[in-house]
C-alpha cells in the first residue's frame, strides 16, 4: 500500500500537530510518524511503503520521489533493512533519488560504495569551510586597509596603483559576497530544517546573487590580466604612456566581464526555467559544462600572464647580458613580484578547474586544504605584497608618522610652556596687582612658542606634495615605475 503525500508545511511542528491525534486501528500494526529533518512521513501500515516528492532542497529535483518503507512489525526500516533502534528511531528513506544528474555524480565520486570515507570526505568539506571562513575574513580587513591608503595619499596615485586599487574592489566584492552566501547558509539554511528563510531559499534574489559573484570573481581575473599587461609593456615596450591606456584598461577590467557574465547567466536561466519550479537556486550550476563560459576566460587569463612572465624573463636575460645598472634591480624586483603574484592568482584556480582527487581521502584533503587556503588567503597575500610592502607606500607611511609624531611633541611643548608662563603671570600679578595693566597685555615675547608650531603645520600640508614630487622623479625611469618592494 502506498501513500504519496505533499510536503507543502514541511516542518517538525507541522509533523507533530497533523498527526497529533493519530491512533492506530484495533488490531493493527503501524509505523509512527516521523519527522527526519527533511520530511514529514505520515503513519504507516505495516508492510507497507511510503511514497513522497522529494523535498525542496538544494540539489534535489521535486518532481522525483522518495520512499520509506515500514515492516511487517510496523517499525521504519534502517538502511540495512533491519528494524528502527535508538540510534535510527527515524527509519532510512534512500534520497539519493532526490538528486540531480549532476548532484547525484557528485554523490557517486564522493561515497564511491564506501560510506566511511565519504563521511570523512565530508567532514574535511566542513573544516575547510571553517578555514575559508577566516581565511576571507582576514583577506578583507587587510583589502580594505589597502584600500584606504592607496586613497589617502596623493603620492599613490598613478595609473600601477589605480589598477591595483581596481584589482582590489574585484576582491573585497568576492570576498564580501562568499562570507555572506557562507553566513546564510550556516544560519538560515543548514540550521533551520524545513523552513523557508535565507538567500537560498528567496527567489531571483538567490540568482542574483550567484550571478553578481561570478561577475566580480570574473573581474578580478581580469583586472589580474590587466596587472599583468601593464608590467610586460612597462618592461617590454620602448615608448609607453602609461596614462594614455588607463580609461581602455577600466573599460575592459568592469566591461569585459559584464558581457562574459551575461551570457553566462542567459543560458543559465533558458537551461534551469523548466526546472524552476523544482529546482532551486540553480543548483549545481559549477557542475554543469555551461560553467566554462566563465572558467574559459579565467583560465586564458592565466595563460595569457604566464606568457608574459615569460618574456619578461627573456627581457631580464637579455639585460643581464649587456650591463648591470641600477635598471636591473629595478626589473628583478618587478619580476619577483610578478613571480609571487601569478601563482598565487593561477594555482589556486587551476587547483579548482582539475578538479578534486575524490577517489583517495588522503588526496582529496591535500587537495582541500591547499586550494581553499590559497584560495581564501589570497587577498592578504596580494595585499601585503602590492601595498605593505611596497616602498612607496612604506615611504609615504613613514613620511605621515614621522610628521605626526613631531607635531604631538611640539604641541607637548608649547603646552608646558604655555601652562608655565601663565603660572608665572599669575603668580606676578597676585604679587604686585598695581602692574596688573602690563601683564595683562603680554607682549609678543610672550606668546612667542606658539608660533613655533606653524612651521610643522607647513610640512604636513606639503609632505604628499614632497612625496608626489618625488614619486614623479621616481617614475622618469620606466621599469621604476612597475613596483617598488
Amino acid at each position: 500500500m502506498d501513500a504519496l503525500n505533499g510536503n507543502s508545511n514541511n516542518n517538525r511542528e507541522f509533523c507533530d500537530i497533523q498527526y497529533e491525534n493519530f491512533v492506530a486501528p484495533y488490531g493493527e500494526l503501524w509505523c509512527n510518524p516521523v519527522w527526519d529533518s527533511l520530511l514529514c512521513w505520515p503513519p504507516t501500515k505495516a508492510s507497507a511503503t511510503a511514497k513522497q516528492r522529494c523535498p525542496f532542497v538544494d540539489g534535489f529535483d521535486t518532481t522525483k520521489s522518495v520512499e520509506k518503507k515500514c515492516d511487517y512489525n510496523g517499525h521504519w526500516e534502517t538502511q540495512n533493512g533491519t528494524n528502527t533502534n535508538e540510534n535510527s528511531p527515524t527509519g532510512w528513506a534512500n534520497y539519493s533519488t532526490c538528486l540531480t544528474p549532476e548532484m547525484l555524480w557528485l554523490h557517486y565520486q564522493v561515497y564511491n560504495n564506501n560510506f566511511g570515507e565519504g563521511e570523512m570526505k565530508v567532514e574535511i568539506v566542513e573544516k575547510t569551510r571553517t578555514l575559508e571562513f577566516v581565511g576571507l575574513s582576514i583577506s578583507l580587513v587587510a583589502l580594505l586597509a589597502s584600500l584606504v591608503i592607496f586613497c589617502r595619499f596623493r603620492s599613490l596615485r598613478n595609473t600601477r596603483t589605480r589598477i591595483h586599487k581596481n584589482l582590489f574592489v574585484a576582491m573585497v566584492g568576492q570576498v564580501l559576497i562568499r562570507l555572506t552566501l557562507y553566513i546564510d547558509f550556516a544560519i538560515f539554511r543548514r540550521k533551520t530544517h524545513g523552513m523557508q528563510r535565507g538567500i537560498g531559499n528567496t527567489p531571483v534574489l538567490c540568482e542574483v546573487s550567484y550571478v553578481l559573484l561570478e561577475y566580480v570573481k570574473t573581474a578580478m581575473f581580469t583586472w589580474m590580466f590587466i596587472e599583468g599587461l601593464f608590467l610586460h609593456n612597462m618592461v617590454t615596450v620602448t615608448v609607453f604612456q602609461e596614462t594614455s591606456y588607463y580609461r581602455m584598461y577600466r573599460l575592459v577590467g568592469w566591461g569585459g566581464p559584464v558581457l562574459i557574465t551575461l551570457a553566462w547567466a542567459v543560458v543559465m536561466a533558458f537551461y534551469y526555467h523548466p526546472k524552476s519550479k523544482f529546482l532551486r537556486c540553480w543548483s549545481g550550476y559549477n557542475l554543469s559544462s555551461y560553467f566554462w563560459i566563465l572558467e574559459g576566460p579565467r583560465f586564458a587569463v592565466i595563460l595569457l600572464n604566464f606568457l608574459f612572465l615569460l618574456n619578461i624573463i627573456r627581457v631580464l636575460v637579455v639585460k643581464l647580458r649587456q650591463s648591470h645598472t641600477s635598471e636591473i634591480k629595478q626589473i628583478l624586483k618587478a619580476v619577483r613580484a610578478t613571480v609571487v603574484l601569478l601563482p598565487l592568482l593561477g594555482i589556486t584556480n587551476m587547483l579548482f578547474m582539475i578538479g578534486a582527487p575524490l577517489d583517495n581521502v588522503k588526496k582529496f584533503a591535500l587537495w582541500s586544504y591547499s586550494a581553499h587556503f590559497l584560495r581564501s588567503f589570497q587577498g592578504l597575500f596580494i595585499a601585503t605584497l602590492y601595498c605593505f610592502l611596497n616602498g612607496e607606500v612604506r615611504l609615504a607611511l613613514d613620511k605621515t608618522i614621522a610628521v605626526y609624531l613631531s607635531l604631538r611633541r611640539i604641541n607637548l611643548q608649547t603646552r608646558r610652556q604655555s601652562t608655565f608662563s601663565d603660572y608665572q603671570l599669575h603668580r606676578i600679578t597676585s604679587e604686585r596687582p598695581s602692574d596688573h595693566t602690563n601683564y595683562l597685555n603680554p607682549s609678543a615675547s610672550d606668546i612667542q612658542p606658539r608660533t613655533q608650531i606653524i612651521p610643522w603645520i607647513v610640512e604636513l600640508s606639503r609632505s604628499d606634495y614632497r612625496l608626489e614630487e618625488t614619486d614623479f622623479h621616481s617614475r622618469t625611469n620606466t621599469v621604476e615605475c612597475i613596483t617598488s618592494q
